[in-house]
């Protein structure tokens, strides 16, 4: 069977800035596990996952690995903070290239959100001091310059781990609350030095230098085609109140440009339908956030759009405003998704899921507590297959 006539778009190929050619303009984004080690190695129960989902997309970006033990947000999460993981990640990646997709691994440290560091040291760290209640009370311990300088240099020996471990590349995320995001989030930032909030220039400092170091390891080791991607989100938004500007974020985005060869960049964000997320202040009010990201681009990257997207229509529509969809959720119950649609046969595609369906998924069992709490935030899945995965992990 063919693919239908309307969603043809979604299948033509698109070359990165590199040379590498995609098939199509799927992308598996980002989803943990949560079934690796303790110490953050990666299991059967990994490896099964990544097989099965092995030619779901020409382009596969792993769940957040930690470049440090204070980095950490999920229990077991997996490490690239020592050269010992290297051996698993290596497996991860033939899994993930096992059908000939890319594999791209996130390089992700939590700063304040490092629920784990919380949990087993009673440390987080971030760009300044802060109180926070959640998950319990405690105080968020400011970053000195030499604490920045080591953040920086583990993330330059990440991105050489994730070269030795045969990845095709790294993403590194200043989406979400992530460390790199608080820097340029005037919430969160509220040093007086040369990375403080005293204008966007020293909240972009941080990430530039970031940028900057793991660009001269992929210059240094990474062979010619390596992969190097960059997801932010494009406004900070907390209540009628923002941490930062869309044009402080484009701003962000040419300066990391200037220093680093960006091959993709994805947008993402807490919510539903995120892809379809408008701009609450400032001169692009009201406009879609990635028409305003996509018309700055204009072309010099390619943009990819995340966030809801769980349905053909979904993907066609957020395709209008980028060159690439990412999905997390639809594939963890739905590894076939783009085969299906391929083939023209989008009617035998199903979210839904149930208990009899684990072993043909290779759903890591540990998985539901985590997978669970994501899906609830972006609601890509039916309340119906949710219920079943809280009753698995009960």
């Amino acid at each position: 069977m063919k693919t239908t006539d309307q969603y043809k778009p979604l299948f033509q190929p698109i070359t990165l800035p590199n040379g590498i050619q995609l098939a199509n303009r799927f992308v598996l984004s980002p989803m943990i596990t949560n079934s690796s080690t303790v110490e953050g190695y990666v299991t059967k129960e990994d490896l099964d996952y990544a097989k099965r989902r092995a030619s779901s997309a020409p382009l596969q970006i792993t769940g957040a690995a930690y470049i440090e033990e204070y980095a950490q947000l999920f229990e077991y999460g997996f490490s690239i903070d020592d050269d010992r993981s290297i051996e698993g990640l290596k497996k991860l990646a033939q899994a993930m290239k096992k059908e000939g997709a890319k594999a791209v691994i996130q390089l992700t440290h939590a700063g304040r959100f490092a629920k784990i560091a919380l949990k087993d040291f009673g440390v987080v760290y971030g760009p300044s001091e802060m109180q926070l209640k959640s998950p319990v009370e405690h105080t968020v311990l400011p970053m000195s310059k030499r604490k920045i300088q080591h953040v920086i240099t583990q993330y330059a020996d990440a991105t050489r781990r994730a070269i030795q471990a045969g990845f095709d590349g790294i993403e590194i995320s200043s989406a979400q609350r992530l460390l790199i995001q608080t820097f340029f989030s005037t919430f969160s930032n509220q040093r007086d030095d040369e990375y403080g909030n005293q204008n966007v220039e020293n909240r972009s400092r941080f990430g530039i230098e970031v940028m900057a170091a793991v660009q001269k390891v992929i210059d240094e080791e990474a062979p010619a085609d390596f992969i190097l991607g960059f997801r932010g989100t494009p406004e900070e938004t907390r209540g009628k109140e923002i941490g930062y500007s869309v044009e402080d974020f484009l701003y962000f985005v040419d300066r990391i440009m200037e220093v680093s060869n960006v091959h993709y960049l994805a947008t993402a964000s807490w919510g539903k339908n995120i892809y379809k997320q408008t701009i609450r202040q400032g001169k692009y009010k009201d406009e879609f956030m990635n028409q305003v990201v996509y018309n700055h681009i204009a072309g010099r990257v390619p943009l990819m759009a995340t966030g809801g997207i769980n349905s053909p229509e979904k993907a066609l529509e957020a395709l209008q405003y980028s060159d690439m969809v990412g999905a997390s959720t639809p594939f963890v119950t739905e590894p076939d998704f783009v085969a299906k649609l391929r083939d023209g046969r989008e009617n035998e595609i199903d979210l839904g899921f149930t208990p009899d369906e684990l072993a043909d998924l290779a759903i890591p069992e540990r998985a539901f507590k985590d997978i669970v709490e994501l899906m609830d935030m972006g609601g890509s899945l039916s309340e119906e297959a949710r219920q079943e995965f809280r009753k698995l992990y009960k």
